[in-house]
């Protein structure tokens, strides 16, 4: 019989915006802790790493550069990794700061023996078809969106109270975590120089 590992799904934000989300399974429910403004969302996510001792991570953020920056053959790319032009995903290098400080807590989560993968909702909720009803826009139609997540993922949002889109990415990157610990998460990249999880 095989143990149940415990995983969270991060959405991860700016540092004091008070936009990063963490998804997590209790008691068989999802359940959220968001970060508040003004407040390090990076100190809050360690706290949680502490207190709940997941085995893995799954965190909607770049974790490594591109290729030609460690010197990897056949990477000449200044901007983009392959699983980044692979999955349209915007460029590490882009996101510069966000990039850097992930980087460093996974580097910290790591060496306290946690599991981290970098997942990208965005294209793992297109590809459950919850664009149809509004997913990525101001104003989804959460009811049918929730429905939908359930049935395609078992991930049962449909009795929490309106839900913030950053909430929705946390709940889908806790749905790829899910994924990766049962091998069958999607995955594109260059295992040298990084994977995207979907």
């Amino acid at each position: 019989m095989s143990i149940e590992k415990r995983v969270l799904g991060i959405d991860y934000g700016s540092k004091m915006a008070g936009t990063t989300v963490v998804a997590y399974m209790a008691e068989g429910q999802v359940n959220f802790r968001a970060s508040e403004k003004k407040r390090d969302a990076d100190v809050l996510i360690l706290r949680l790493a502490d207190e709940l001792k997941p085995d893995l991570i799954a965190i909607d953020a770049p974790l490594s550069l591109p290729g030609v920056y460690t010197g990897l053959p056949g990477c000449d790319d200044y901007f983009y990794r392959e699983c980044d032009r692979l999955t349209r995903a915007m460029s590490p290098m882009f996101l510069g700061g966000l990039t850097a400080r992930a980087m460093k807590l996974t580097a910290r989560l790591r060496d306290s023996g946690i599991e981290v993968i970098e997942a990208y909702p965005m294209k793992a909720g297109k590809n459950l078809g919850l664009t149809d009803f509004g997913y990525r826009q101001k104003q989804p139609d959460q009811v049918k969106l929730f429905g939908l997540l359930y049935s395609k993922t078992g991930i049962d949002l449909r009795n929490q109270a309106r839900l913030s889109g950053h909430h929705i990415d946390a709940a889908i990157a806790l749905f790829i975590a899910q994924q990766y610990e049962s091998g069958t998460a999607n995955t594109l990249g260059n295992l040298n120089e990084g994977l995207i999880y979907y």
